[in-house]
C-alpha cells in the first residue's frame, strides 16, 4: 500500500480529529476533560506535522507541547482546586467517554498508518547544507524570531505568576 494514495485521507482524518477535539476543549465544562481533549488535539497536530515531513516540529510538538505544557496545565488545574465530581465515569457520561475513545482510536490508527507506511520519496528535494540542524534552528530562533521567542517567555512567566497568586489565595 502506497502512502502517497493515503496521504489526503490521513490528512483529512487528522484535521477532523484536531478540529473536533479542539472544539471539545472549548465547550467542555470540566477542566480535566478539556486538558485531555487538548492532548488529543496536540497529538493529531503532531500527526499532521509528520505528514508534512516536518520532523523537528513533530518532535517539538510531542515533547514540548503535548508533554511539558500539558504537565504545566495539569499542575495549574490541581492548584486551582476545582470541585470534585461525584463519580467521574458515571453512566450519564457514556456519550462523552465513547466520543473520546473513538477520537483516540482514530488518532492512534492514523498515527500508526502515517509512521508505518512512510516511504522515501522517489526524488529528494534539494536542501541547503545546514537545513534542519540545531545550529540553523538556534540561529533563526535568536535572530529572525527573537521577538516572538521573548514574547512566549513573558507569557509563560505571566502564567506562572498567575498560578502562584491563585495558589496563595487558597492557603490564606
Amino acid at each position: 500500500m502506497d502512502i502517497q494514495a493515503l496521504e489526503p485521507v490521513l490528512f483529512a482524518g487528522l484535521a477532523a480529529v484536531a478540529a473536533v477535539s479542539g472544539l471539545l476543549v472549548i465547550v467542555q465544562r470540566h477542566a480535566v476533560y478539556a486538558a485531555l481533549y487538548l492532548i488529543i488535539t496536540m497529538g493529531s497536530l503532531a500527526g499532521l506535522y509528520v505528514l508534512l515531513e516536518a520532523h523537528f516540529v513533530w518532535a517539538v510538538q510531542v515533547l514540548v507541547y503535548a508533554g511539558a505544557i500539558m504537565v504545566l496545565f495539569v499542575f495549574v488545574i490541581m492548584l486551582v482546586n476545582l470541585p470534585r465530581e461525584e463519580v467521574p465515569w458515571a453512566p450519564r457520561d457514556l456519550r462523552r467517554i465513547a466520543l473520546a475513545a473513538s477520537l483516540s482510536a482514530v488518532l492512534l490508527i492514523e498515527l500508526v498508518l502515517v509512521i508505518g507506511l512512510r516511504t522515501a520519496p522517489a526524488e529528494e528535494p534539494a536542501l541547503s547544507a545546514g537545513f534542519g540542524t540545531t545550529e540553523t534552528v538556534g540561529r533563526l530562533l535568536f535572530t529572525k524570531f527573537l521577538f516572538p521567542f521573548e514574547i512566549t517567555s513573558v507569557i509563560l512567566l505571566i502564567a506562572i505568576v498567575g498560578a502562584m497568586v491563585l495558589a496563595q489565595k487558597r492557603f490564606r
